[in-house]
């Protein structure tokens, strides 16, 4: 049968043609749509790589301090991963300090009420930067103070001695979402005690070890010793330094010391820079971060190769989807971060003119326990932008926005300085300073679903700051 067709129909078809988008080879970004958000939650969800890529660097490589084999093999096994995946990856040179324990030993030898013939052996490591004592060792008596006040007020009693900083980590704060506070007061005694021991004329410095779980694990890290007053500085276990305390409250308490660590020549690394770049506007960043280095007494699984992994897996994400972002996405494992924080001085240095093409910096740096959300040092009146992001976090419980003045961690703080706004996972830390710069922070250690969820959060973060229109400001750090 002959179909009759109305003239009118071919320019009503035309017209209806005409408002058809176009469609490209390559599908347009979905940007900021909520379905996107969701599709990259759960693809993230789905996903091992970055359980996989923490277990190579983990268990391939082990620890990597700064100027170490470890650090170097970090860098090319990182570099790598990421060319896998398609990204544009450059090796930023950095100079690192070269610090290497040597042997570390304790005995007390000397105290009221010891058995003909008995010494204690005390279990500690040395801290970074620590000086050494003579090969055959040093030793002195013992001066036990709780506090700064203490020292200062007992300060002539301390030349010539050993100053043990018996200062107990607050797990009560911890077990109750302020361990990073209770962290922060805890490692001020490691960070300057020994200093402040050292211009008081003492000869050696001890910490009691700045965590929780007390298994008589040690835990090492940074001090602020200088060259000319380098004195020997080691953390004890909690057990060592409430033995100490004990034995010093009896009467007279010695101690023979044995450290023997090296600075050697600053040495050669990079920080690993791989972008992602923007369809729209390339020539703005959203940086997403963890650092390489970790302390020589473990494999660093928490600190930080989950954070580094959980950076790497955001890119991994975004490719399973072939999704594009409109401003450029791009990893930093940062160089250096536990001994001297080089690589992230070496980034800002080279970017401090463009700081403002910085949209923000994500970085995960506070292990890998459950995330609940995000912190970030956006303007208060730019809070309200992220309600999309919230709800697309919270069907995984991490839907929680805490906005700070100030983040001030590690690897962002100079760009934070620079009004870069900074994130970083609210993270359940409660347990975290057990492993903290122990040898127990290795990957048994390490929740699998715990660090799919950290993908989650930082891939869906990454893509929301890469694709949001409306501007969220600039970080204001308030002056000290």
């Amino acid at each position: 049968m002959t179909r009759l067709r109305h003239p009118a129909f071919g320019v009503l078809a035309a017209a209806l043609f005409a408002a058809l988008p176009v469609v490209s080879s390559q599908a347009a970004s979905p940007g900021n749509d909520p379905a996107a958000l969701a599709r990259i939650r759960d693809a993230a969800l789905q996903s091992d790589y970055a359980w996989e890529r923490t277990a190579d660097m983990t268990d391939l490589i082990g620890p990597r301090l700064s100027g170490s084999k470890g650090a170097a093999a970090a860098v090319t096994q990182v570099a790598e991963a990421m060319r896998k995946l398609g990204a544009k990856v450059t090796l930023q040179p950095v100079k690192v300090p070269h610090w290497v324990r040597g042997q570390e030993t304790g005995e007390l030898v000397e105290y009221r009420g010891r058995p003909e013939g008995i010494s204690q052996r005390v279990v500690l490591t040395a801290l970074g930067g620590s000086g050494a004592t003579p090969a055959a060792g040093l030793t002195a008596p013992v001066v036990v103070v709780s506090s700064f006040d203490e020292l200062k007020a007992r300060g002539a009693e301390v030349k010539g001695k050993i100053v043990l900083f018996d200062v107990p980590f607050d797990q009560f704060m911890a077990d109750r979402g302020l361990a990073g506070p209770a962290y922060g007061q805890g490692s001020n005694y490691r960070t300057n005690g020994p200093r402040m021991a050292a211009e008081l004329g003492a000869v050696a410095a001890l910490v009691r070890s700045v965590g929780g779980a007390n298994y008589r694990l040690p835990h090492t890290g940074a001090t602020n010793l200088q060259d000319g007053a380098r004195i020997p500085a080691a953390a004890v276990t909690v057990e060592d330094a409430m033995l100490m305390s004990r034995l010093a409250k009896r009467g007279p308490l010695s101690m023979r010391l044995v450290l023997t660590p090296q600075i050697l020549p600053d040495a050669d690394s990079y920080n690993v820079i791989a972008d992602l770049p923007g369809t729209e506007k390339p020539e703005e960043v959203v940086i997403v971060s963890g650092h390489l280095d970790s302390w020589d007494l473990a494999t660093g699984a928490h600190d930080d190769a989950a954070g580094v992994a959980s950076a790497m897996a955001v890119f991994e994400t975004l490719k399973k989807l072939d999704y594009r972002p409109r401003r450029t996405i791009r990893l930093i494992a940062w160089m250096n971060e536990e001994n001297g924080t080089r690589g992230a001085r070496t980034y800002l240095e080279a970017n401090t003119a463009n700081a403002a093409t910085h949209i923000g910096a994500i970085e995960s740096d506070n292990g890998a326990g459950r995330p609940f959300g995000l912190r970030a040092s956006v303007p208060a009146t730019s809070s309200r932008l992220f309600a999309p992001l919230q709800a697309a976090l919270q069907p995984i419980g991490a839907g929680v926005f805490q906005r700070q003045d100030a983040l001030s961690t590690g690897d962002l703080s100079g760009l934070e300085r620079a009004g870069v706004p900074s994130f970083a996972p609210l993270i359940d830390t409660s347990s975290y300073f057990d492993y903290h710069h122990t040898g127990a922070d290795t990957l048994d250690k390490v929740d699998p679903d715990n660090l799919r969820r950290h993908v989650a959060l930082m891939a869906t973060t990454a893509w929301f700051l890469a694709n949001v229109e409306e501007p969220i400001g600039r970080a204001v750090v308030p002056a000290r």
